[in-house]
């Protein structure tokens, strides 16, 4: 009997000890706590000087413990040649000619702005400069085939669809509650019809599961009528109806799930929040929460004369969004400029001292950004 009291102490104390260890399963919802947050950074249009900022949004990226970077488009200006490459050549002693400029620029955009990152993961959405000639959305999958297939986007798109093994320009992948999806508008066909069923299906998925606590969408120009709409998916036709048709998924994804959406853009050189708080949203179904941030090297635009109807509007700088994200799956964003003293001394010295003063005190687009009448009811047009 002593033995058996023994053995039966034992397990009582072993059972107590397990208890405060381990969770109870169905334990009541812990508020979010500053540990709970994570981080990931996002930017886009890195052509001209990119291979100068990316570095260092890199360390950004480092320094805030981001899960991912996210680009959104436009490696190379691929139309002429990219500053940034030319200096590099001039330091070596060479010219760099059209032929070599071709063959070597997407790698360049490997070795110089992506490999800076490692570890994170680097996503990357295609922007309208990917498909300059001779360049084509099929070179662009082939070059980049080992990031549009990395393991988070091919798990997804088989659980999705497990007979789906085509590499594609769109995808979404999610991390903690929050499906990110990339989207492809680089062409004016885009977005064509397969894209947009495909991401209405997405969202009719994301509407059912409750595990999924927020959406975050990022592709190069930004939707139609937006405060930028001089330079985005206002330019044509089929991009102002098919734009026109995800945004109203988007808003009515949000207003009948009640899950946050964020809508996320490059395309114009220059950092601008709120960019769908326009008249023609107010008046037509409502406001998206939404950022333009073109800022990690490409030359920088003039701000729209729209600018003033944004929270943070900003151009003359670079820098990345840093996205915070809660327990609840609420998504934060905050612009982090890069300034001169951010740039790594290894670039610095590649480059020399005064062609990075060039890159902070030039590289501007001194003419003025066109009219702009989609703030009203009246679209964009080219």
């Amino acid at each position: 009997m002593r033995l058996r009291h023994d053995g039966l102490i034992k397990q009582t104390l072993l059972l107590f000890v397990a208890t405060l260890l381990v969770p109870p399963l169905f334990a009541a919802a812990v508020p979010a706590t500053p540990d709970s947050v994570w981080h990931f950074v996002v930017a886009g249009d890195s052509r001209n000087m990119g291979d100068v900022i990316m570095p260092a949004i890199a360390t950004g990226a480092d320094a805030n413990h981001a899960r991912f970077y996210w680009h959104l488009g436009d490696l190379r200006a691929g139309y002429n040649f990219d500053q940034d490459m030319v200096q590099e050549a001039k330091q070596k002693g060479n010219d760099l000619e059209v032929l070599t400029y071709l063959r070597t620029a997407w790698p360049d955009v490997i070795r110089n702005q992506f490999a800076p990152f490692d570890p994170v993961p680097v996503y990357l959405a295609i922007g309208n400069h990917e498909t300059v000639p001779p360049r084509t959305r099929s070179d662009f999958l082939v070059q980049f085939a080992d990031w549009l297939n990395q393991p988070a986007i091919q798990k997804q798109r088989l659980i999705d669809d497990p007979a789906d093994h085509q590499l594609k320009t769109y995808f979404h992948w999610i991390v903690s509650g929050v499906d990110f999806i990339t989207l492809d508008n680089a062409t004016p066909d885009m977005f064509d019809d397969a894209q947009v069923k495909w991401l209405e299906k997405v969202l009719a998925h994301d509407a059912g599961d409750a595990a999924i606590l927020s959406v975050v969408v990022g592709m190069h120009a930004a939707l139609p009528h937006s405060l930028a709409c001089d330079h985005s998916m206002s330019d044509s036709p089929q991009q102002d109806e098919s734009g026109n048709r995800v945004y109203r998924d988007l808003l009515k994804f949000r207003d009948s799930t009640h899950k946050p959406v964020t809508v996320i853009a490059s395309h114009s050189h220059f950092v601008m929040s709120e960019v769908y708080n326009s008249e023609y949203w107010k008046a037509n179904g409502g406001i998206l929460p939404g950022w333009i941030v073109g800022t990690s090297g490409a030359i920088r635009y003039r701000l729209p004369e729209t600018a003033g109807l944004s929270p943070f509007a900003k151009t003359d700088v670079y820098g990345y969004l840093l996205g915070s994200v809660d327990a609840a799956g609420n998504v934060s964003f905050d612009f982090k400029e890069i300034n001169r003293s951010d740039i790594p001394v290894s670039v610095v010295q590649r480059y020399g001292a005064d062609f990075i003063n060039h890159v902070f005190e030039g590289n501007k687009e001194p003419r003025p950004p066109r009219p702009v009448t989609c703030a009203s009811n009246v679209p964009c047009r080219p």
